[in-house]
């Protein structure tokens, strides 16, 4: 009966998405021509055509749908990851009809605000009706209805954690009924032990189970074997829970080398394709606006204020650590007073350093001194968004102070990162402030998303209009 429920959703899912986007197309024409496809006065009668093209737009949606499986409902799903799998299938969708398009050399006879308008109307009523439909849905299974039966097989540390997660996050709709464990009665839980691993085959016969979670460590190869038997011949999903508490980070993954397992360390979302094309793309799209919207008249104003304000170029530039460690020229608007001793531009600025100007000290608390390095982004250098850049004598200080430093240079350095919105940056004293931002960067790495970079950009541009106190 619950897979018949899922079965449903999804299908009530696919017809509204359907809806939705045929809706999109209507409200699209309506928007450019005024109208709902009478087209005619826009070129010589081509409703036939946009007619053609909601029939492709229907039948390439499908197609999307399922190469990217988005209608595979898993309860243990967040709303960030389902709002990058419709940005992905909207992404994808579109470039099948542009792909049709030029084919078929009908592209010229399609208006590009029509398919504009098109993808943003459907674009903001699919995530805005998932997002409504899934807290519905969850909702309802934390008053009870669509739970999955589930026992734990295991009753010490892992398992008892999987017991926590199960009650505690009802929206998922898991109905906990105890665990089977062979040393359970020695447990802090003894109540909640229905009885030993081998019982459970008989356990299975009176209750309607759907989930099994086995928390037995991995070593024990022979008893998973045969509980994953015992869970196909009885139709119940078995889902193994390895230990992972000794590691530094739990957020770890699996993959497969042909048929080998290899566990990975550190799960790095901007390894994917489509993850780090959409953060190149978005790097490019934002920098090159940045400098041609901003820098373009906002630099000539500021080089003439840094050459009254002091003597010296308009332009800091100094060598960086970047990506995998490589060096690299990072540019900024000078903020501090030309000296001939290099050892002193290696040297942390303080607060109130008797280097930095009146302007400098403006242009570093609202961060206007970062700007030039959109130049270092559209180059390729350095992403609007990553770990900061530090100087490669700190670089080599610090990866000899704390443990797992450098593992910030996985990615590109950042014109902003998480680590300043969250208070990390300007002078680090001691060794534990260092070690608090290089932890956020790497927690940012691991745990990256389109959707993180524009609430650090947000975050960041607040903090420029407020001044930032740690900014000196």
């Amino acid at each position: 009966m619950v897979d018949r429920y899922s079965k449903i959703v999804s299908f009530i899912l696919l017809l509204t998405d359907l809806l939705l986007l045929n809706l999109a197309f209507l409200l699209a024409s309506y928007t450019r021509f005024g109208n709902f496809l009478d087209v005619y006065y826009y070129r010589d009668s081509i409703t036939d055509k946009y007619i053609g093209l909601i029939v492709v737009f229907n039948i390439v949606w499908l197609l999307v749908s399922s190469i990217l499986r988005i209608y595979e409902l898993y309860r243990v799903l967040s709303f960030e990851n389902v709002t990058i799998n419709l940005v992905k299938s909207a992404v994808l969708h579109l470039l099948f009809i542009a792909i049709i398009l030029v084919s078929l050399k009908e592209s010229q006879f399609m208006s590009r605000q029509f398919i504009f308008y098109t993808y943003l109307y459907f674009g903001v009523m699919l995530i805005l009706f998932r997002l409504a439909f899934l807290t519905f849905l969850r909702r309802v299974r934390s008053k009870g209805i669509n739970n999955r039966n589930a026992v734990v097989i295991g009753a010490g540390p892992v398992g008892m954690e999987v017991r926590e997660f199960l009650l505690k996050k009802t929206e998922f709709g898991f109905n906990f009924l105890g665990f089977f464990d062979d040393n359970g009665y020695g447990t802090d839980h003894p109540d909640l032990v229905l009885g030993k691993i081998d019982d459970l085959e008989d356990y299975i016969k009176d209750h309607q189970i759907q989930e099994i979670f086995c928390a037995l460590p991995l070593a024990r190869t022979e008893k998973i074997r045969d509980l994953i038997s015992l869970a196909d011949n009885n139709m119940i999903r078995f889902k193994i829970v390895p230990d992972f508490r000794g590691f530094y980070n739990r957020k770890v993954s699996l993959d497969f080398y042909d048929d080998v397992p290899v566990l990975l360390r550190r799960s790095e979302p901007l390894e994917n394709l489509f993850a780090s094309f959409t953060k190149r793309a978005f790097d490019i799209l934002f920098s090159a606006f940045v400098i041609l919207f901003i820098l373009s008249w906002l630099t000539p104003l500021i080089a003439l204020l840094i050459k009254l304000d002091s003597k010296g170029p308009v332009f800091f530039s100094q060598k960086r650590s970047g990506k995998i460690n490589e060096e690299f020229w990072c540019w900024k608007f000078r903020t501090m007073t030309v000296n001939n001793d290099q050892d002193q531009d290696e040297v942390q600025a303080t607060k109130g350093d008797m280097r930095v100007t009146k302007l400098g000290a403006f242009l570093r608390r609202t961060s206007v001194d970062e700007l030039p390095q959109f130049f270092n982004v559209l180059i390729g250098n350095m992403s609007v968004v990553g770990p900061r850049p530090h100087m490669l004598k700190h670089t080599e200080e610090y990866s000899k102070l704390i443990d797992k430093f450098m593992a910030r240079h996985f990615i590109k350095p950042g014109i902003t990162g998480l680590a300043q919105v969250r208070g990390y940056r300007g002078e680090t004293k001691e060794t534990d402030q260092m070690y608090r931002r290089a932890r956020t960067d790497v927690w940012y790495i691991e745990n990256w998303s389109f959707l993180l970079d524009i609430k650090i950009i947000y975050l960041t541009i607040l903090n420029g209009i407020r001044g930032d106190k740690m900014a000196y």
